[in-house]
């Protein structure tokens, strides 16, 4: 009999062993007009303009009503990951979740906390003769700003 407990205890290690858990770095859900902002706790509202952060290690997301909420919410909180987090934000134009590292951004936007980042998944969505930056330009904005 005790080698029979031993074999099923066995097996039953190996099979959980053999699990092996994903951590889903895809944008979240999110629940417009509920959901609020880690950083000043307004309600994401604007499906143009919010972000997520999702800490790689371990799948927790945070959700923002803004881009620039969540480039200072990094600043002011240090988050030691931030190099590796992976953040979404909307397409200024369709809405769809887009990589915000690779986005291009404009700066003319009307945006939930007044930073004016709206971000494109194409220069060409972006009307001509507006300024056109990258996500460590929008950084280096917002950090400066410093709302």
């Amino acid at each position: 009999m005790k080698k029979f407990n031993a074999l099923i205890l066995f097996l039953v290690m190996i099979l959980m062993l053999g699990c092996d858990t994903k951590i889903d770095l895809s944008p979240k859900k999110i629940h417009w007009d509920r959901d609020m902002c880690e950083r000043c706790k307004m309600v994401l509202s604007d499906r143009k303009f919010s972000a997520q952060v999702i800490n790689p290690s371990n799948g927790k997301y945070y959700l923002f009503d803004d881009i620039g909420c969540a480039i200072l919410w990094f600043q002011g909180n240090k988050i030691e990951w931030k190099e590796h987090a992976i953040i979404w934000v909307n397409d200024a134009k369709t809405g769809a979740w887009i990589d915000a590292r690779k986005a291009f951004y404009d700066v003319l936007n009307v945006t939930p906390m007044a930073y004016g980042f709206g971000a494109h998944v194409v220069k060409e969505d972006i009307k001509e003769a507006q300024e056109i930056i990258d996500f460590e330009e929008v950084s280096k904005r917002v950090i400066k700003i410093g709302k």
